[in-house]
């Protein structure tokens, strides 16, 4: 039985190594509200080893050979409460069930009989302890005295396998007094600013002999190895809280918001969708991808672009969808302009890497879906084969992510003289099919968003999160984050309120440890009023250098500004897909934001208009804020692009 309390000391040190490892790994806990009082329910449960000599078990009985070493395994689960006023040192209280059962099997008496004994040794624990978290985090230890009020008496005596006796120990002691020692390691189950903390704590307890002597008579002595689990709540005062955190006086970031003028529930906006030229195809294959809409010819024989131009797909909304359900039309919108036409005349280039035969073949099949459903003639389109397109996304000496950029050079071109067909912008040989009008309801477009910046956050801060406080002490969290800007629907903070006013309170977790905070306040309200329709315009860049938003001054100041009305808020956010370095694209989106803007606001100036507000907001390939999609070419290449929303604010 020596081995049992030699792999006693193994499991002890091994989960103890385990549970302190996440201390050294995370030392510092974060941004996260801790409450002072506790109140959780643990379960687990004991490995008992029994040592000494149990041989005069009753008045009654007594065994022909004492019985020294025995273990066994009893469930436990109480329920307690933990104060900690500090993040270091608190104290914990637990009552529970607690079970040191076991039993002594395959003992030999002199006249050759196998005996064995069984025991229940429950008791009522009180369990008071001092806890210190020395490394001001999750993980802590505990030590403190044991109180067990005995609950059973019985014990079962066998010979050869059969019960021989089955009754009541005697000179059982009715409270014994011993000890423990354990650590723990608390799992946060809810948000860092959450005002109700929940934790899931996994722990391990030793209990040793000394103490443990159940019996006023004999020296019999129980060793306890307790595992098992605590769920912790808890209840802190955000408020409190963050007014706690020290403000720092050095090196501090620059921390404002901008909030919208008016949130409105909903807003129609009519877009001018521009259409890119290009049908994609899957790798290796000559058929036109599925997802392009396909139709029969009786069906092509009332379809009218018109009919796009009030999409509403009925599985979910948004735009990524709701565009890209025009897009995939594309084929339908280029029979239908040829067949109100008949003096166009397309070219069809087609594009693979296995050569310029399968990139003809692949051409072949956009003009067999022309000419046998909408009936086009056959000579109003020529086909050619290539190996890249002719604005290839693959460049000479690249060498990250070609599989992607491979994928949108996977396609056919679709060329035209005709402006009834194709429009030129940003510059030769920079074409696109005419645009389309699209008309719909848009939830929590970008102006209604309230902007947090916080610049020098990178540098300065592993992360921070927002505490936002209505006049009314309701209070609402968000975070943790890592970005230098977030934004966040003025719908979202305001619910079904009409208005609000917000304390806003940014808590920062420096480099060093420290946790900050800066504090602003904002004031929202409701547009329940309808609004002027809002006018949406897009600029999309194909992937190489050589296209910049100058390439569309022309188009920027003759089309768009003439539509702005004075005292309109013009929102610009520029945004890329996810091809290349992370930083590289954010600068890439916020130097094409800041050119749009740039000439809008000269263009603005020049025009006479009064009271225009120009905002631009840069986003990168940030999938939070990404347009669409970033799995196919088709989304990759529209994610290429710079947005700009005219809005009236009369």
């Amino acid at each position: 039985m020596f081995q049992h309390h030699s792999l006693l000391c193994k499991v002890s040190i091994i989960l103890l190594l385990l549970l302190s490892l996440p201390a050294v790994l995370l030392a510092q806990d974060g941004i996260r509200l801790q409450p002072k009082w506790w109140f959780g329910g643990a379960v687990g449960a004991n490995y008992n080893w029994y040592d000494g000599t149990a041989q005069v078990i009753n008045n009654c009985l007594t065994s022909p050979t004492p019985f020294h070493k025995g273990s066994g395994l009893g469930p436990y689960g109480g329920i307690g409460i933990e104060f900690r006023p500090n993040p270091v040192w608190g104290g914990m209280l637990y009552v529970a069930y607690d079970d040191r059962q076991g039993k002594w099997d395959n003992v030999i008496c002199p006249k050759g009989n196998t005996l064995s004994l069984e025991t229940n040794r429950s008791y009522l624990s009180i369990e008071p302890s001092l806890r210190v978290a020395p490394f001001s985090s999750k993980f802590y230890m505990f030590i403190g005295p044991r109180v067990g009020l005995n609950l059973s008496k019985m014990f079962t005596f066998k010979v050869n396998g059969n019960i021989y006796a089955k009754d009541q120990w005697s000179d059982l002691r009715a409270t014994v007094v011993s000890g423990q020692v354990g650590a723990g390691y608390d799992v946060p189950l809810s948000h860092p600013l959450d005002p109700t903390q929940i934790v899931l704590s996994p722990f391990v307890a030793y209990h040793p002999y000394f103490g443990q002597n159940p019996r006023t008579t004999e020296n019999w002595a129980i060793t306890t190895v307790r595992a098992g689990v605590i769920l912790k709540i808890g209840h802190a005062t955000v408020e409190n809280a963050v007014a706690r955190a020290p403000v720092m006086a050095e090196e501090d970031v620059v921390f404002t918001v901008r909030a919208p003028l008016a949130v409105p529930v909903k807003r129609r906006v009519r877009e001018t969708f521009p259409l890119r030229n290009y049908v994609f195809f899957d790798e290796g294959s000559n058929g036109i991808p599925g997802r392009y809409v396909a139709l029969t010819k009786d069906q092509a024989t009332s379809f009218k672009e018109e009919q796009l131009q009030e999409v509403q797909p009925k599985s979910e909304t948004g735009r990524s969808l709701r565009q890209m359900t025009v897009y995939y039309n594309i084929l339908n919108i280029l029979g239908d302009r040829m067949r109100k036409n008949p003096t166009i005349t397309i070219s069809l280039s087609g594009a693979s890497d296995k050569g310029p035969e399968q990139g003809k073949a692949r051409a072949e099949m956009v003009k067999l879906y022309l000419v046998n459903v909408f009936g086009i003639d056959s000579s109003r389109i020529s086909t050619e084969g290539r190996t890249k397109p002719r604005i290839p996304s693959e460049q000479p000496g690249g060498t990250k992510e070609l599989d992607l950029l491979r994928a949108g050079d996977q396609r056919v071109d679709i060329e035209s003289s005709s402006p009834e067909m194709l429009v030129q912008v940003g510059g030769a040989p920079h074409d696109m099919l005419k645009p389309v009008q699209i008309v719909a309801e848009v939830e929590d477009p970008l102006d209604s968003h309230v902007f947090f910046n916080v610049v020098g956050a990178k540098a300065l801060y592993t992360s921070w999160s927002l505490v936002l406080t209505d006049e009314k002490g309701t209070v609402e969290h968000y975070g943790p984050f890592t970005s230098e800007r977030e934004t966040i629907p003025g719908n979202t903070i305001l619910g079904d309120r009409a208005q609000g006013v917000y304390t806003v309170a940014l808590v920062g977790q420096t480099k060093s440890g420290k946790v900050v905070r800066k504090e602003t306040t904002i004031r929202l309200f409701h547009r329940y009023a309808p609004v002027p329709e809002a006018i949406r315009f897009s600029i999309l860049f194909d992937f190489d250098k050589s296209k910049t938003v100058a390439t569309y001054e022309k188009f920027l100041t003759e089309i768009v500004v003439p539509l702005i009305a004075d005292s309109s808020i013009v929102v610009i956010h520029g945004h890329t897909d996810i091809i290349g370095d992370e930083d590289y694209n954010y600068n890439l989106s916020h130097e094409r934001a800041q050119d749009a803007k740039g000439i809008l606001e000269k263009a603005i100036a020049k025009s006479g208009k009064h009271g225009v507000t120009v905002e631009a907001y840069e986003f990168g390939e940030d999938l939070k804020y990404a347009p669409f999609g970033n799995d196919l070419p088709e989304e990759r290449f529209y994610n290429r692009t710079v947005i700009i929303d005219i809005v009236p604010t009369k």
